[in-house]
């Protein structure tokens, strides 16, 4: 059982940090209520943890493969668990907003080393089972948020959603030391120059996209913060094609299949988590469940991911990624479709088939999606794989957040505090459910038909070196490493994405 301590940091602090984006959620009337916050003030609750969270996770990562992965996962877990402290004893809004960009700069350093620590513990089938009990929690996390906020704000308050982070912080903290710590990485300067535009361009596409759903589409700082946003992408495009050192190595999006998993995580978080906020909404403004009752309707979503994940790891390690990833996206999206059965005289059950249904695709996608991403990069790029992955995960979500409610029949601010006609909501949540239904068809059928394996050959799309160390450049990728079961080995079937 010692061997599985590790994954039992990792999986802990992944729990602890995926719950914190929607467990708010729940909890927002509670906290409008104690602290007279003002609807924007709240979704600033929401977004500024996940905004941050995804600005630095490449940040992060970057920094790992330079001074060691579990350095930066202990820091993060450190700062996470004090953020967490004065989120719980925020005195009002402000203070509350600010603790949480904090906690997501903590939840980014755990977050960006995540994959790569399991990486480094396990090999074999022991990685496949790690990765396996590992996207188990991330696919459980989203869907247990509500639950647990429901039920600590209803029978404890709206503090201890933030307060409850702290003993689970301790144990995972006395856990990292079962951790092994990994060679001294590639020296270098850290991107600051790519930093600071990656980050720019996340904050002003997503304020443009809240700006835009509260104010309208035609608001100028809303189109002027889209139009900024675009233009920050560009600057950090160029920024990163003139480093040495960049953040991200642009020269990975070379490779289709490494292009296509990214646009599969952002795929999977947009269609399977970011509507779940509404559908919780809808539970307590149109059902009038209470607080606890509402979380529980996302129950079988979060029960199944978690068993689906966790029975994956160990059934399906010799089936290419291709397909878990690629029929767990189309699944999600049979799951939205299903849905579409809420109507205005709907009660909670409406939603309970389809919800299971992307819960079986959360379970088989989400493992798979972090080896996959490993395996089509050279091992000292780990931390930097890893973090682009789960960056273009959250950015799913932050980017698609705005967006459904823009959808909704009614304003937001009406929503939250119960405005909501039975009709308008359940067309809104049509509307919702329709773009998440069409987001993860899309990206099934993208990774069905570009990521590909070969037997006994090269990638035939590979774009060359991409560090400086001859001897790494020569090792190549098994197959079964596209599901997480072995490390560098000479190539029998590696990872390809050349059309059939």
């Amino acid at each position: 059982m010692r061997k599985w301590l590790p994954l039992l940091a990792v999986s802990l602090s992944t729990l602890m940090l995926l719950i914190d984006i929607t467990i708010v959620s729940i909890a927002a009337p509670a906290l409008a209520r104690d602290l007279h916050a003002s609807f924007g003030a709240l979704q600033w609750t929401v977004d500024l943890y996940v905004l941050v969270l995804a600005a630095l996770l490449m940040v992060a990562g970057s920094l790992a493969d330079r001074i060691g992965h579990r350095r930066v996962f202990v820091a993060g877990l450190i700062l996470f668990a004090i953020a967490s402290l004065t989120c719980g004893l925020a005195p009002n809004v402000g203070a509350l907003i600010v603790s949480r960009g904090v906690q997501g700069l903590g939840a980014a350093a755990m977050y960006a080393t995540n994959a790569a620590l399991l990486g480094l513990a396990y090999r074999g089938r022991d990685r496949s089972i790690a990765f396996g009990v590992w996207g188990a929690a991330n696919g459980a996390a989203a869907a247990a948020g509500p639950i647990l906020g429901g039920l600590l704000t209803e029978h404890v308050s709206w503090r201890a959603i933030f307060l409850v982070n702290l003993p689970v912080a301790a144990a995972a903290l006395l856990l990292a030391r079962h951790v092994s710590a990994e060679r001294a990485g590639r020296a270098g300067r850290l991107d600051l120059p790519g930093v600071a535009s990656f980050t720019a361009a996340a904050t002003l596409l997503v304020y443009g996209l809240i700006r835009a759903g509260d104010a309208g589409w035609t608001d100028r700082p809303a189109v002027g913060a889209l139009v900024a946003g675009g233009f920050a992408i560009l600057v950090f495009v160029l920024v990163e094609r003139g480093r040495r050192e960049p953040m991200l190595d642009l020269r990975l999006f070379r490779r289709p299949a490494f292009s296509v998993l990214m646009f599969g995580a952002a795929a999977l978080t947009a269609s399977a988590f970011a509507g779940l906020v509404f559908v919780s909404v809808w539970a307590q403004s149109v059902l009038r469940l209470d607080a606890m009752d509402a979380g529980l309707v996302l129950a079988p979503m979060a029960v199944v991911a978690f068993v689906v994940a966790g029975a994956g790891g160990r059934l399906l390690h010799a089936v290419p990624a291709r397909y878990s990833i690629g029929v767990g996206l189309l699944l999600v999206g049979a799951g939205d479709a299903l849905c579409l059965l809420v109507g205005p005289g709907s009660g909670w059950s409406a939603v309970v088939p389809g919800l299971a249904v992307v819960g079986v695709g959360v379970g088989l996608s989400t493992p798979v999606l972090a080896s996959a991403t490993l395996a089509t990069v050279p091992p000292d790029r780990a931390g930097m794989a890893t973090g682009a992955s789960n960056t273009f995960r959250q950015m799913g979500y932050a980017l698609a957040l705005p967006v459904y409610a823009t959808v909704l029949a009614t304003g937001a601010g009406d929503v939250l505090h119960g405005g909501a006609s039975a009709a308008a909501f359940a067309d809104g949540l049509d509307r919702i459910f329709v773009i998440s239904a069409a987001i993860a068809v899309v990206g099934g059928l993208a990774v069905l038909g570009l990521l590909r394996t070969t037997q006994g050959g090269p990638e035939t799309d590979d774009p060359g070196p991409m560090r400086a160390p001859a001897a790494s450049t020569t090792q190549g990728v098994r197959e079964s490493d596209v599901t997480g079961l072995t490390t560098a080995e000479p190539a029998i079937g590696r990872i390809s994405s050349s059309p059939r």
